[in-house]
């Protein structure tokens, strides 16, 4: 697929915390292009790192909200928990690839710290608007990584050899590259996407 034949659907906002979603995500994207500028293998370092987190915040908490109810929750832990799970593995990916340097490794637990705190509370609070932000956070991860395919076409950035952790994650050929591994990654972040925007349609609906 040409990097270039990827659009990613966007979810109109339908209500003021679904404008208040978007606009954290796009403040949060702002600080992100002034800070990596164009670097993404850095920024898929430290974003996939951040993006670990509501998978795992969620299935926990909806773990114990289906304790609590003593009622089934409907495939939402396992979702959560695998989408956590995969995202983990993206950054274990790109580390192999980007090599981060000390300062990026104290960003990143930081920027872990900050996050996981501000979403457990939010996901409290409306863990309706909590799927939006991610939904949209996701938006914006499959824009970054068709950028990023567009830089690999383009020759900006280097076709490296793919990383074995991704080879036997993906079950991708012994001879993939790196685009091979972007190709995957960003339709991983696009089902995140779906699912997240749908949880919070069905929460909104509820």
């Amino acid at each position: 697929m040409d990097s270039t034949e990827y659009n990613a659907p966007h979810f109109t906002p339908k209500s003021v915390s679904d404008r208040v979603a978007l606009a954290i995500v796009k403040f949060m994207r702002f600080f992100a292009d002034v800070f990596f500028s164009g670097r993404y293998g850095h920024r898929a370092v430290v974003l996939e790192t951040v993006a670990a987190v509501p998978g795992m915040v969620g299935g926990a908490l909806q773990h114990l909200r289906s304790l609590r109810r003593m009622k089934d929750d409907d495939g939402w832990i396992s979702t959560l928990l695998e989408e956590a799970d995969n995202e983990r593995m993206h950054l274990l990916t790109f580390v192999h690839i980007a090599k981060p340097s000390w300062f990026e490794r104290v960003l990143i637990i930081i920027a872990q710290g900050v996050f996981y705190n501000l979403f457990f509370i939010l996901y409290i609070f409306s863990s309706r608007v909590a799927h939006r932000i991610v939904g949209y956070l996701e938006e914006e991860a499959v824009y970054s990584y068709s950028e990023y395919l567009a830089g690999i076409d383009s020759g900006k950035y280097e076709n490296v050899a793919a990383p074995q952790i991704a080879i036997d994650y993906w079950n991708l050929p012994q001879d993939a590259l790196l685009r091979d591994v972007v190709l995957v990654v960003r339709d991983d972040e696009a089902k995140h996407r779906d699912v997240n925007h749908d949880f919070a349609n069905q929460l909104q609906n509820a």
